[in-house]
């Protein structure tokens, strides 16, 4: 089978039976699809359970939410398709999304993630996400986010795929791991992105491969609630402690204790202090736990990649602070 399209669900009564159905609607047929439910309490577990019978469709039900990589991870191990697609229970696919993201792929074995453009359900001029990428700061940023759909039509290499609508190759997953079940929800797209940067794969957008997202719709974060400002705290600092070398963190500490500095300011100032500091304090009970990457010396290039990227992408960050501050798209 050619791949194999995951959805996890929790409670999405009100968009998982339309995202199902964008799904069956590809013009790529070679697929079967997985819905992982994180027990849902409302109509939805009904609604993925009516699908039940359907050729090539399987349904793995969990008591309780389990988190978002748990549930990917479930539905990875089902897979039996060269690759795996991942897919919000809130997006909505073009017919050729699929069909897109797979000739992406195959144009280069080496390519381990393709990116979709996510656009915004209800704002389709404004992209949600044209791929991911982080700052020296330790802030993983969507690329594009509220900017203008015209502005990301250039397919290209990104640090990582968002994991929300994201093809990822089998074969490269059985090497390098599944998704890190550390990362409950958020960040964890990242995480496997940039453990395969170290390695020397490629993860890229794919302009063509277009779906439309309801951001935040399961977890009620359009920007942030107590949830996400938990994570947040947690995951942006097991984030690079993770994935960088130690003289590389040691390196990059300085920026990172800024960028820390100033989310705990934001976070205050938004009334979520509480709850990123507890984030904090959850990250340093899961540091000992984290299975960090072997360094390795032949990955010194890749290192050094990743090292110029987060250099680059702290200034496209500061850019695209100024310009939603005047309100350009």
């Amino acid at each position: 089978m050619k791949a194999t399209v995951v959805i996890p669900n929790l409670n999405g009564a009100g968009w998982l039976r339309d995202s199902i159905e964008s799904v069956w609607a590809q013009t790529e047929r070679d697929f079967e699809l997985i819905v992982v439910d994180n027990g849902s309490t409302d109509e939805s577990l009904a609604i993925a359970r009516s699908y039940v019978g359907r050729a090539n469709y399987t349904l793995i039900e969990n008591a309780e939410n389990t988190g978002f990589s748990h549930a990917v991870n479930q539905g990875i191990r089902a897979a039996k398709g060269e690759f795996v697609a991942l897919f919000n229970n809130d997006a909505f696919a073009e017919p050729d999304w699929l069909a897109n993201l797979l000739a992406a792929a195959e144009q280069n074995e080496r390519i381990f993630a393709v990116s979709s453009l996510m656009i915004r359900h209800f704002e389709r001029e404004l992209a949600d996400d044209a791929g991911d990428y982080v700052t020296l700061l330790g802030f993983a940023c969507k690329r594009g986010d509220g900017m203008k759909v015209s502005r990301y039509q250039k397919p290209g290499r990104v640090f990582s795929a968002c994991g929300g609508a994201a093809l990822y190759r089998k074969s490269i997953l059985d090497k390098i791991g599944l998704f890190d079940e550390h990362f409950f929800a958020y960040f964890e797209d990242v995480d496997i992105s940039w453990r395969a940067n170290s390695l020397g794969y490629k993860n890229v957008y794919c302009p063509t491969a277009r779906c439309y997202h309801i951001c935040g719709a399961t977890t009620g974060a359009v920007r942030y609630n107590p949830f996400k400002s938990v994570q947040s705290g947690r995951n942006s600092i097991l984030l690079p402690y993770k994935n960088m070398p130690i003289l590389m963190f040691l390196l990059n500490l300085p920026f990172l204790a800024l960028g820390y500095l100033m989310k705990a300011v934001m976070f205050r100032l938004r009334g979520y202090g509480p709850a990123y500091f507890q984030g904090f304090k959850e990250a340093l009970k899961v540091m000992g736990r984290l299975e960090k990457p072997k360094f390795r010396l032949k990955n010194l290039p890749n290192y050094a990649l990743i090292q110029l990227w987060l250099a680059v992408d702290t200034v496209r960050y500061f850019i695209y602070r100024a310009q939603r501050a005047l309100h350009i798209t």
